[in-house]
Formats: structure tokens, sequence, C-alpha cells
């Protein structure tokens, strides 16, 4: 790439929207509050996104000569002890991530092959169908783990052409979506009225906390800005197109995820085709793509036979879809967090940990990586709990997870400031402003993360709401005994 050619305004909306939008957030906000859901991303939009996004665009500035990301701007400016917890947390959510891929992935597989998500019948012998999803995402961590520790990497291509067939889906989803609403002349299968933008139809979202607990959904549909802070020093003229292509991104976001949620509801009714047992947060994308191509078919005048077929392709092109990216990006972040997280804090390590293998990867770390994750999916999988509730438990632990780091980049970020370092780029340059927007957005993701933890406990689903909050405390506790391990042997 020429050095001296710069990124413009046009070109980082893009690189922006590309890397934050997300098309399987949509399904999943329908599905857990339909319409009211809107409003909290355009809430998260305004005082999570675009402010955390400018606080991440110094810190990236400030250090972009530093290796190892979010673990060097917190060391500069929390110290080396909680740099390494909250990296370490940070980490976790990638962790909990290949928890999570590892036992969703055979729903995509499912749907490519067989037309439907038939992961839910899988009871085999003594285990029921749950339990079997386990112990293949076991057999699944194990092979991908197997295979990247010895260099076997191409299949990360494929995580390109999965991405290709989900930009695809986007547009069949809207072409598919309008042509349905033209010709059933605007009718709405899922009522659009002011009650039903504040009021969930799920009725695991009734109360003020579980409302509020949205907000972590909503959080980590906007997740992944920590990677915008190594572009700035790549922008032209930094100081006014960045804060203006976030301004500009936010708010085409914001209206993409929204006018999305919308879309959803031409096609499909949240009592008569989302809340039965069968749909759940591992599949619904799957269930409403097929949904749409029935209710296509429907709207046009076709046989019903027709019409199912429709909706059969829909579920098959959008599993593919998932299923190579799925595949792609777990062949990547099987080892690239870990990688750059354990080379970035070598000294703190045991030498077993950091030793490279002679294709360039840390294999004894990913094997202990590998351990810790099929431990995890084994003791939630065997919890005793159904499909409904496994993959409840995944996401929220995900949504918790992938949170939590903000909170100490978020909260360092008056520290940073006073610490006067020479900032090539600056946003926030008066202090009253800098601590009450920082305040504002602290706030909104600390209680995002705790009404997410306690709403489980509130309605006596004691599994869920443990699974949901042993997360940053196991792994915030296990980085704590690895730094003080770390520390007694330098003294």
């Amino acid at each position: 790439m020429d050095k001296n050619k710069k990124i413009g305004l046009v070109s980082l909306i893009m690189m922006i929207f590309s890397s934050i939008f997300g098309f399987a957030n949509m399904p999943v906000a329908f599905l857990q509050m339909g319409y009211a859901s809107i409003i909290w991303y355009i809430f998260a939009a305004i005082f999570f996104f675009l402010p955390v996004a400018m606080m991440l665009a110094e810190y990236g500035a400030t250090f972009k000569e530093e290796e190892g990301g979010i673990y060097s701007w917190l060391t500069h400016t929390l110290g080396e002890k909680w740099a390494f917890i909250g990296t370490f947390i940070w980490l976790s959510s990638w962790i909990i991530w290949l928890l999570s891929i590892s036992s969703k992935v055979y729903i995509p597989f499912s749907a490519m092959l067989f037309g439907k998500d038939l992961t839910q019948t899988w009871a085999f012998g003594p285990f029921n169908a749950t339990q079997v999803i386990g112990l293949l995402g076991i057999l699944w961590m194990l092979l991908v783990t197997f295979c990247a520790s010895r260099g076997v990497n191409v299949i990360s291509k494929v995580s390109s052409i999965g991405g290709t067939f989900v930009s695809a889906m986007v547009v069949v989803f809207l072409v598919a979506t309008g042509i349905a609403f033209v010709a059933s002349h605007g009718q709405m299968q899922e009522a659009l009225t002011v009650h039903s933008l504040v009021k969930a139809p799920n009725p695991a979202f009734q109360s003020p906390v579980a409302t509020m607990s949205f907000v972590v959904y909503a959080i980590f549909a906007y997740a992944g800005l920590e990677s915008l802070g190594g572009i700035i020093d790549s922008i032209d003229q930094p100081e006014k197109t960045f804060p203006k292509g976030l301004l500009i991104s936010s708010l085409l976001i914001a209206a993409a995820y929204s006018l999305m949620i919308l879309l959803w509801g031409v096609s499909t009714n949240w009592q008569r085709d989302l809340s039965g047992d069968s749909v759940n947060l591992g599949n619904i994308t799957y269930v409403m793509m097929q949904h749409l191509g029935v209710y296509l078919g429907q709207t046009l005048g076709l046989k019903a036979s027709t019409s199912a077929l429709i909706g059969n392709i829909f579920i098959r092109f959008v599993g593919l879809g998932m299923f190579l990216a799925y595949v792609g990006s777990f062949f990547i972040l099987i080892y690239s967090p870990i990688k750059s997280f354990i080379l970035g804090s070598k000294h703190l390590w045991p030498e077993k940990m950091t030793k490279l293998n002679k294709y360039g990867i840390p294999e004894f770390a990913m094997w202990m990586q590998a351990l810790l994750v099929c431990i995890l999916i084994f003791l939630i999988s065997f919890g005793g709990g159904q499909a409904k509730t496994f993959y409840t438990i995944l996401t929220d632990m995900s949504n918790v997870s992938t949170s939590f780091p903000y909170l100490f980049l978020v909260g360092a970020f008056p520290i940073f400031k006073k610490k006067a370092f020479d900032q090539p780029f600056e946003v926030y340059k008066k202090h009253g402003w800098t601590q009450v927007i920082t305040l504002i957005s602290f706030l909104i993701i600390l209680f995002g993360i705790i009404f997410t933890c306690v709403q489980p406990f509130l309605d006596g689903d004691y599994v869920t709401g443990f699974w949901t909050i042993i997360g940053p405390i196991f792994f915030g506790g296990l980085a704590w005994l690895i730094y003080r391990q770390a520390e007694k042997k330098t003294k």
C-alpha cells in the first residue's frame, strides 16, 4: 500500500460501517424486544458508540508506535497490573466467543444441509440434544485447535466468502421485504404502534430491569471499536475527518439497525412466529429468514409448496453464508487474540505459554485455551437447561464479557488525559466535558452489565444468572493470580 495514500472521509465511513454493522444483531434484537429495541440501538449509538470511539481514537493515535493494542494503552494509563487484568478480560470475550460459536456452528450447518434447524432433535443414547451439541462443540474446538496449531489457516480464506454470502443476504432481505410489503399493500405482520415502539412483546423483557439489561445487547451490536484506534495515522486530516466520519457512521449504523428491525415486522409476527420453545438466540436468524421466504411467496399468490420452497432456499443460503463466516473467523480468532496478548505481555507468563512452534503459533497456550473452552462447554451443556436456556446463557456471557473491557478503557480515560501525553489527535479538549461524557458512558456500560447479570436472578433462573456473571469474575481472578505469580518470580 502506498504510504502517502491517506484514508478519506468516504473510505473511513465504509471501513467503520463494515467492521461494526452485523446482520445477525437485528433478528436477535427483534426476538428479545421487537420494535422496542430500536430506541436502545439509537441510545447506544449516541451515548456509547460515538463518545467511546473518540476516546479509543485518542488512545490509538497517542500510542500508535506501541505494540500490544489495548494492553499498551492501559499500561501507560493504569499501570501494568490493571492493564494485564483488563486485557485478560478482553481476551476472555474472545474465548467466550469461541465457546459460543463452537456450539452455534452446527445450526447453520443443519440449516444448510436440511433446510431447517434440526439440532434440537439430535438426541443420542443417554444424551439429550443440548448435551449432544455440547459434545460436538468440544470436538469442533479440539479439531480446529489441532489444525490451526499446525499452521493450517488456509481455511480462514472462507471467511471472506462467507462474508460475501452474508452481505448478499442483506440485499436479498431488503429486496424480498420490499416486494412483500408492496404486494401486501403495506401490511405489517407485526403491528407498528406507539405502544410497540416502547414495550417489548417478549414476556422476559417486561420489567424495568430486564428492559435496561438490553443496553448490553445494543452495546454488543457496536462492539469492535478498539480496532479503530490503530488507523488514525492513516487518515487524511484526522482531526477533522475522523470525528466527521464517526458521526456520519454512527448515524448510518443506527439508522440501518432501526430500519431493518422495522422491516422484520413486515414478514414476522412475534406472538405467532417467535414465541414457541423451538425459537432461540442461536437459530433466530435462520427461522426469520425462512419466514420471510414463505411470506414472500404467499404475498405473491404462489402455491403453498412454492412458498415453502422459497423459504427453504432462503434458510439454506443464509445457513451456508453464516457457516462459512463462522468457520473462517474461528480459524483466525482461535490463535490471533491469544498470540498478540501473550507476546505483548511475555514477561508475565511461564515460558511454556509463550513458546512458539515452527509455524509461529503458541501451541501450548492454544491447547490451554482449548481445554478451558471445552470444560466450560461441558459444564453449560450438561447443566440441565434446554436449548433456549443454553443459547441465552451463551449470548449473555458473550455480551457481558464483550462489554466489560470498555469499563477499563472508559474508566481510564480521565487518567490518560490528566497525564498529558503528547497527543497528535485530540477531540476531548475541555476537562469538564471530558469528565461528564466519560462518567455518562461509564455508567451506561456499568448499569447495562449489572442489569444483565441481576435479571436472571430476579426471574429465579439461577443457572443463567451464574454463567452470565461468572465470566469477568473468573477471568479477572485468573489474571490476578497469574500476575501475582509473575510478581513473586521477579522478586
